[in-house]
């Protein structure tokens, strides 16, 4: 079942509240709860941090979050693709790190 926009936000706010009290970490609950980009990142850090600490709780809303993202997670990767349906090739990067 898909999570709404709405509640995607109370979740990301309930993780937010808990990274702030917890972590000192402040997010933007909105941009969580709207971009799997963001969200991926913050359910990354959010674990890291609950294995570290060994919070359960903390570890546990990561994974809803993650859950919660992932139709928009499919539907970025989704649109990442080539029009052959191929992942897009990777930028040519430039010596010394400048790419």
């Amino acid at each position: 079942m898909s999570m709404s926009e709405s509640e995607r936000i109370a979740l990301a706010a309930r993780l937010h509240v808990a990274l702030r009290r917890k972590h000192g970490r402040v997010t933007d609950t909105e941009w969580m709860a709207t971009n799997a980009e963001y969200a991926a990142e913050i359910v990354r850090m959010t674990r890291a941090h609950a294995a570290e600490t060994k919070d359960e709780d903390l570890y546990l809303l990561a994974t809803r979050l993650e859950q919660a993202m992932e139709p928009l997670a499919r539907a970025a990767r989704l649109a990442a693709r080539a029009p052959d349906g191929n992942p897009p090739k990777p930028r040519p990067r430039f010596a010394g790190g400048l790419g």
